[in-house]
């Protein structure tokens, strides 16, 4: 498998129809993810990932999760990050119970979990189709944040990736622009462990 070194230098957070639209053109099933229009179209251009994120109530349960665990500021800062996010519904498919725990009192779990779908750079559309082709049937190997890895394949013409658990998430909406960093919209909560 080819690697793509990804690391991030700080902590942070927050899968792709391969060709697909920008997420301000597509929604998903149940769920309007086009990007906030007042942050994103203003004069200054997009705000960060967090203020994208904050701007879509499609994230709410997200922004909730990496408010817990205290990465707010570092995914506000300069980056560039990549971000994996799971909207509501992907966080729907975790144990309500195991949810509440995990945003009150396991909170340095939960940080582990968000740090993982996050990578360092601006990585979009385009470029991780493109290395998931360049490395043929094996899939496209990312390092995450939290010192993971994601295995990322093409699954039709979607991109779907594999997490540490043998779990998958479907990339559903693509290369939301933030001012620092690209988010991509998942359908399920990926586990480092």
């Amino acid at each position: 498998m080819k690697k793509l070194t990804l690391a991030l230098a700080s902590a942070a957070t927050l899968a792709l129809a391969a060709c697909g639209d920008p997420v301000e053109e597509s929604t998903v099933e149940g769920d309007n993810v086009a990007a906030d229009q007042a942050v994103n179209d203003n004069a200054e251009g997009p705000g960060t990932i967090v203020e994208v994120a904050q701007g879509d109530e499609t994230f709410s349960t997200l922004v909730s999760a990496v408010t817990a665990a205290g990465l707010g500021e570092t995914l506000s800062g300069e980056g560039p990050f990549t971000v994996f996010a799971p909207t509501n519904d992907a966080f729907a498919k975790i144990p309500e119970a195991t949810l509440t725990e995990l945003t009150t009192n396991d909170t340095d779990t939960l940080g582990t979990i968000l740090q993982y779908h996050v990578v360092e750079g601006n990585v979009d559309a385009a470029t991780l189709t493109k290395a998931i082709q360049d490395a043929g049937e094996d899939g496209y190997t990312i390092n995450t944040v939290g010192g993971g890895t994601l295995t990322a394949t093409m699954d039709g013409s979607n991109v779907v990736l594999t997490d540490a658990t043998g779990g998958t998430a479907t990339v559903t909406a693509t290369d939301v622009e933030a001012s620092n960093g690209v988010v991509h919209v998942i359908d399920t909560v990926l586990m480092p462990q």
